[in-house]
């Protein structure tokens, strides 16, 4: 299908006009406005529509992505302006640096000499050539509340609060809170478990003699419907076939889901609520001690053969800098962006030590913007982190951080990495922090699952069915706030290579002005009785915009 205008903006496209000498004449343009007085989109998104809306062009689409194409189209393939490269950090579960979209964007360390097994350029980090893994063989960890529970409950399990002394009072509130969100999030997992069971037990049999009857496996609701004179048995399977037919384009399909929940609720319980496994053991590191600063390998893609612990990491990295118009996969957003993969966010909750030492890792090794696409809601050492952040803002280094997936106001729950504690003030001023936006414009057009707040939360970006890289030259559809923060470091990624000039400061600052946004009430948490108008969900009330972004960068830039 193609894209319709809706309108014709008067004065919308970039003029790039030479001048004398080398310098490049400013970009005369119209910043996209008004977008209150857009139709919404009622036809459904095409597939080819769908891979790229995070790109597309609120106007022209009406569809509420960046204005990538829009941005490239009209101003940057357009100016004599030479982009400079843009070391992006891309600290996460690791990432496939041999994938076909983005081993051309890896980032190389030119003063390390490959597997000599010396430490060349002298940083502490032996054959750190493409960035470094903090987590050495471990996939699988812990939630941070269930460390607190294996550390804490010998000290305080049977214990009433009267009972324990002033001195640890602190520590016993953190325990019980800690065992409490344990065992309800164990208890969840183990009933959604059993109850994936019980529905996969009913369907594969019911599957089968259908699929026997009608000859084949990916029946629709219409074949389903045209069995004659079923017997009861048969019309109680077919009314469960049914009913899974709207969760899935198939039957088998539907099957494979259930079969991967049960798979992820297991792993969950096996790892991430598991009191008495203790996974940093391998590691050889306590992550409890600062002092040590340098351990795991320089394995940035992980230890998995199949490299599926590097998906999260991989997928991010695409957003941000897969490589644009190559004719294969798919375009990230920054077009002069290296990726150095900096391997610390495992299955489970990160240690606040292997963040603090990968954003110091990050900034030393010249990244000028540094994307976190995690979090978690109990923290044991978050000065440590906040001190890296304090150093990057030191180096002049933008960090862009996801808001979390919860549907939470983070102006009243706290979230880890943050640059303020609930709506304190801010102990740094590099740090962006993004949550998700769905692709219906309107009511609709935050995820049901993204974090928000007037004071914690800077803007918003598309973050729900996004497609990206993902490992062994694979891509896929992922969501959450983890894919939006990538989208945004993509535009500041750009921006600081087309205007060096602007601080990381000023960056965050042009990206925060330069969005669009809608005085629309919208829906939070997928819950229609729990509205706010855009404006009031996030500090900028703005979700961000490239096209508009490089306008005022410009402008910014010549002041």
């Amino acid at each position: 299908m193609k894209f319709t205008k809706i309108f014709p903006l008067a004065a919308s496209a970039a003029i790039l006009m030479a001048s004398c000498g080398n310098s490049v004449s400013p970009i005369v343009s119209t910043p996209i406005e008004n977008i209150d007085t857009l139709p919404l989109k009622t036809a459904q998104l095409s597939e080819e529509q769908t891979k790229a809306w995070g790109a597309s062009d609120l106007l022209s689409d009406t569809i509420p992505g960046m204005s990538v194409e829009k941005a490239y189209a009209e101003i940057l393939n357009k100016t004599k302006r030479k982009g400079q490269k843009v070391i992006v950090g891309v600290i996460d579960s690791g990432v496939d640096i041999e994938h076909e979209d983005l081993r051309n964007v890896i980032w190389t360390n030119e003063d390390e000499i490959a597997g000599n097994g010396i430490d060349d350029d002298n940083n502490g980090f032996v054959d750190d050539v493409h960035g470094w893994n903090f987590l050495g063989d471990i996939v699988g960890e812990n939630m941070e509340y269930t460390r607190y529970v294996r550390k804490l409950g010998p000290k305080f399990e049977g214990k009433s609060e009267s009972s324990v002394s002033a001195a640890d009072r602190a520590d016993y509130a953190i325990y019980k809170k800690a065992k409490a969100e344990l065992e309800k999030e164990s208890q969840e997992a183990q009933a959604n478990k059993a109850r994936y069971e019980q529905i996969l037990g009913q369907l594969k049999p019911a599957h089968d003699a259908i699929a026997k009857k009608l000859g084949k496996e990916n029946y629709t609701q219409k074949d389903l419907s045209g069995i004659a004179n079923p017997s009861p048995a048969e019309q109680q399977q077919i009314g469960m076939l049914n009913q899974m037919l709207n969760y899935g384009d198939s039957v088998p399909e539907v099957i494979e889901q259930l079969s991967g929940g049960i798979e992820y609720f297991d792993g969950r319980l096996n790892t991430h609520f598991n009191v008495g496994q203790e996974f940093r053991t391998v590691l050889n590191n306590d992550p409890d001690d600062f002092s040590t600063k340098v351990y795991g390998n320089n394995d940035v893609d992980g230890p998995d053969p199949e490299e599926e612990d590097a998906t999260h990491g991989t997928h991010v990295a695409g957003i941000i800098a897969a490589q644009r118009n190559n004719g294969v996969g798919m375009n990230g957003v920054a077009n002069n962006a290296e990726i150095m993969v900096v391997r610390t966010i495992p299955d489970g909750d990160e240690y606040d030590k292997d963040v603090a030492l990968a954003i110091r890792y990050a900034v030393d090794n010249g990244a000028k913007v540094i994307n976190t696409s995690f979090g978690k809601y109990f923290s044991t050492h978050p000065e440590w982190v906040r001190d890296a952040i304090k150093y990057a803002a030191s180096k002049d280094v933008l960090i862009v951080n996801a808001a979390g997936n919860e549907a939470y106001d983070l102006d009243t729950i706290e979230v880890y990495p943050n640059d303020q504690s609930l709506t304190g003030a801010e102990y740094a001023n590099n740090v962006l922090t993004v949550g998700a936006l769905n692709y219906k414009y309107g009511g609709e057009m935050i995820a049901n699952f993204s974090n928000y707040g007037k004071s914690n939360v800077d803007v918003f970006a598309p973050g729900v069915k996004i497609w990206s890289t993902t490992p062994l030259n694979n891509y896929e559809y992922l969501q959450g706030t983890s894919m939006a923060a990538p989208a945004v470091a993509g535009v500041a990624a750009t921006i600081r290579s087309y205007y060096p000039s602007l601080s990381a400061v000023q960056v965050k600052q042009v990206i925060m002005d330069s969005g669009l946004t809608s005085k629309s009430p919208v829906i939070l948490g997928g819950d229609a009785s729990n509205q706010q108008n855009f404006p009031d969900i996030s500090k900028s009330g703005k979700m961000v915009n490239m096209y508009n972004a490089l306008i005022l960068a410009d402008k910014m830039s010549r002041k």
